[in-house]
């Protein structure tokens, strides 16, 4: 929810403080700014005070300050507020981690790729949200009710959610990785396997390094993935911002206006604000995210993960590419729905892939 309101934001934003081309940018650019500078720092604090911790706290953190960007009464304020939304919003990732080490081998694809849906629903709810409030109550309160989610986990669910246990075992806590063990083996109706837990080295210093990364072991693939995050951001993040950026530019390919410029070329109307159709058909791109989870889902253990990664890669750029073509509104809108479809199939299957090949101590580091 946080992440799709930039789309609906920025648009907002110009309307009512009439921000320039730079001043709109900065309102997005400063989240991912504050997801880039925080994520390795939750990984790392992951590592020394656990999983759940950090979860909740950053939870905490993006609620607070999710809430406090209502009352922003300046642009530069806003963009600070923002700035520490991202930076709440860059321990996400330790969700992921969390969950897949409670996941046996054979299911871990399907119910990553599946967690994805939750997103998905996200992402849907906040438009609807837009839907709602936009055209009566405005951006603010469109903040606040964004908000509310965070309270209810940090009031009710963060009491089931469970520490990892191999966090406990590489911090020397295996009396209490014992403990959750035991409960899960409750829950699921179970007796706990003959045996116990095996010692492993339990010094904290040793988990975690960001050398790790770039040993012989991992360095080319390290990169790879490096490589691959970044296009990921700038694709699935890219074509939700573009989104609205091409509803607000009307009919690209016909002048509405008989205005010339230097060079004698014709431009179009451009809306200052979204209105109630375009925030309908941005909801119709975004439920293209639970088609692209089922195609991966039905695909990822059937061609592997590398080459649903590349399927899903060349059939995006082939529909953002057909964004080039003049065409009706309508055509837009299913050129959208199939490139963000894509795009995050791929997406879902590179947070597969990765806590896959990393060993547990160290693949939180890359994300």
């Amino acid at each position: 929810m946080e992440m799709m309101i930039l789309s609906i934001l920025v648009p907002a934003l110009e309307c009512e403080w009439e921000l320039d081309e730079l001043q709109s940018a900065l309102v997005s650019t400063i989240v991912f700014c504050g997801m880039m500078i925080s994520a390795p720092i939750w990984g790392k604090l992951s590592d020394f005070y656990g999983r759940k911790v950090c979860i909740i706290l950053s939870a905490l953190f993006l609620f607070y300050f999710g809430v406090l960007s209502v009352a922003a009464p300046t642009l530069i304020w806003l963009l600070v507020l923002r700035g520490l939304v991202g930076f709440g919003i860059g321990a996400i990732p330790q969700n992921l981690v969390l969950y897949a080490e409670f996941l046996p081998s054979k299911l871990r694809a399907k119910c990553l790729t599946i967690n994805g849906v939750f997103w998905s629903v996200g992402t849907c709810f906040e438009v609807l949200l837009a839907i709602a409030i936009m055209p009566t109550l405005g951006w603010r309160w469109l903040l606040a009710f964004s908000s509310l989610p965070l309270l209810l986990f940090l009031s009710l669910g963060c009491v089931w959610l469970p520490e990892s246990v191999r966090f406990h075992m590489t911090s020397g806590k295996s009396d209490l990785a014992f403990e959750t063990l035991l409960k899960l083996a409750n829950e699921n109706g179970t007796a706990m396997p003959v045996g116990g837990l095996a010692a492993v080295d339990n010094k904290i210093k040793e988990r975690g390094q960001f050398k790790d990364l770039l040993s012989k072991e991992h360095r080319c693939t390290s990169l790879i993935l490096w490589f691959i995050f970044f296009s990921l951001g700038f694709s699935f993040y890219g074509i939700v911002l573009l989104t609205t950026e091409m509803f607000q530019m009307g009919n690209a390919c016909k002048a509405t206006e008989a205005i010339q410029s230097q060079h004698g070329e014709a431009y179009c109307t451009y809306k200052s604000c979204l209105d109630t159709q375009d925030y309908i058909d941005l909801l119709y791109t975004t439920v293209a995210e639970f088609v692209g989870i089922f195609v991966t889902v039905l695909i990822i253990d059937l061609i592997g993960r590398k080459k649903t990664m590349a399927f899903n890669f060349i059939m995006f750029s082939l529909f953002v590419f057909l964004l080039n073509v003049c065409v009706s509104r309508s055509w837009l809108i299913v050129f959208f729905f199939i490139a963000r479809c894509f795009i995050k199939g791929a997406f879902k299957t590179i947070y597969v892939y990765t806590p896959e090949y990393y060993p547990t101590v160290v693949y939180k580091l890359i994300i």
